[in-house]
């Protein structure tokens, strides 16, 4: 072992009984207490009241960022311009199980939705599907996201046209992925002789423009709202998340959504010194400021959280990928990279890089106290997976002296461990809530709006003159101010 070791033990920090521990971030009592002086001195603590209150944190936009209002299980009254929402966000939970109830013989359902509308609700369908003896409802649900027919084919391989349910997710109802998707779908179902009227009875819709999807052919009783008050990226908790109640029940939804709200809690009352989001914010921004890094990665020792990551990377990088500040000033530092997967499948992966590559890469290690399965080698097998957890972190904190450089590990790579007492709803959506919560609270330290995307749509806008230019099958296209001359060549040999 290295003769200076990295391990700085420093208290448990829990809510909820989730437990954050800290010690191999190498951050000293001091450098903590100064981080907490920094982290008031910017405003936090108003700023996360703000949040809470309903304030237009989102300044660019001039909208509140109230996503933790459809997780409000206790219906506190939460005010927008002096009304409360509490009463639509409770009607569409009403009708959310209403729907569970009413659908009878439904064999599968197609959920079209693309970003924020897909990664959320597909991370909790499997991530719960590992819950031993968890209640499915018995309908096979199927995430449609990609452009690419390939995966709309495999799905469509696979359902019952005339038991299929579709639900078509989309803020704006004019994504291009999913109206395109949607549409396909509808087709298939009249390819396999479904009426008119089995097709209307067979479309919902989660969208705050309701007004598009009923023009798409919706009937208006099967369009659930949600509001320009919640992103895309946080709006899982509202009809965005359907597919957890269809597929295991009202309750178990409502167990997630409480999860979240015990998290909310927990950031909205609990001292910085005490309140896990801000902790783990600001380890982040320490690292940052000490070895300015650029990437860190999140691995779960728990092959239901597989998903985890991809949906934390929209999290964190749309939510906080920017290079100018609230104020329209440049800023030091932003999101990192984050990337990560299922422990102990990372080991065989890319640890390499992490243990004895040049670059600092700080980890959450996220491990959960009880097995995912109720088979009988559950219990070894888990002791099996806690350990390379911990040894994992162990060995990149203090690192090994070696007479062969080659099998020297210089240590020091800081981690968090992240305890959950087990994996269900409740717990999933206390996750879930933790890291939304402490992506806001990064913004807020770099003063960044965590509550937009602008760079997002850029890209968009060109598609449109290089599809015209796909599709009219001409290889003479020149450049121009819409289509630059890399990009011509490269439409004109596609169209050769």
């Amino acid at each position: 072992m290295s003769l200076q070791p990295y391990s700085s033990p420093q208290p448990l920090h829990s809510a909820i009984n989730v437990v954050l521990d800290t010690a191999y971030q190498g951050i000293s009592d001091s450098d903590w207490k100064n981080l907490f002086a920094s982290a008031r001195q910017s405003g936090l603590e108003q700023f996360i009241a703000d949040m809470f209150a309903g304030k237009h944190i989102n300044n660019s936009e001039d909208r509140p960022a109230l996503h933790s209002a459809l997780r409000n299980l206790s219906k506190t009254p939460v005010l927008i311009n002096g009304a409360d929402v509490m009463p639509a966000v409770d009607d569409v939970w009403r009708r959310i199980d209403a729907l569970c109830n009413k659908w009878v013989g439904v064999t599968d359902v197609i959920h079209i939705g693309i970003g924020g509308s897909d990664f959320g609700p597909r991370l909790a369908i499997e991530a719960l599907a590992h819950v031993p003896g968890i209640e499915s409802r018995g309908m096979r649900m199927h995430f449609l996201a990609n452009i690419d027919t390939a995966e709309l084919a495999r799905i469509l391989a696979h359902a019952q046209p005339h038991s299929t349910r579709v639900l078509i997710v989309s803020k704006s109802f004019t994504t291009l992925e999913t109206t395109m998707n949607a549409k396909a779908v509808v087709a298939w179902l009249k390819e396999n002789d479904c009426t008119k009227s089995q097709i209307a009875h067979a479309l919902y819709a989660v969208t705050a423009n309701v007004t598009a999807a009923k023009e798409f052919g919706i009937e208006e009783d099967n369009i659930y709202p949600f509001w320009d008050w919640v992103g895309g990226r946080y709006s899982v908790w509202s009809a965005v998340g359907l597919p957890i109640a269809l597929q295991y029940g009202f309750e178990t939804f409502k167990q997630f959504l409480a999860g979240a709200e015990s998290i909310d809690l927990h950031f909205k009352n609990a001292p910085l010194e005490e309140n896990l989001p801000v902790i783990m914010a600001l380890a982040l921004l320490y690292q940052q400021q000490k070895h300015d890094i650029k990437a860190y990665a999140v691995i779960p020792y728990a092959d239901a959280l597989d998903w985890f990551p991809k949906w934390l990377q929209q999290l964190d990088m749309e939510s906080n990928g920017k290079s100018i500040d609230r104020d329209g000033k440049p800023v030091k530092h932003s999101s990192p990279i984050v990337f990560g997967s299922a422990g102990s499948n990372a080991q065989h992966s890319y640890f390499q890089l992490l243990h004895q590559g040049t670059e600092i890469i700080p980890i959450d290690f996220i491990a959960v106290r009880e097995p995912m399965s109720d088979r009988p080698e559950a219990v070894a097998h888990h002791h099996i997976l806690l350990s390379n957890c911990l040894a994992q972190a162990q060995a990149l904190a203090n690192g090994k002296d070696d007479v062969n450089p080659n099998n020297v590990y210089p240590g020091k790579r800081p981690s968090n461990l992240l305890l959950l007492p087990k994996l269900n709803a409740f717990y999933l959506g206390a996750l879930l809530a933790l890291y939304e919560n402490r992506t806001a609270t990064l913004g807020a330290l770099w003063n960044i709006n965590s509550f937009d995307q602008p760079g997002v749509e850029y890209g968009k806008v060109l598609a449109k003159p290089i599809e015209k230019a796909l599709t009219s099958h001409q290889n003479n296209i020149q450049a121009s101010a819409e289509i630059d001359a890399v990009t011509a060549a490269r439409i004109n040999f596609l169209n050769s």
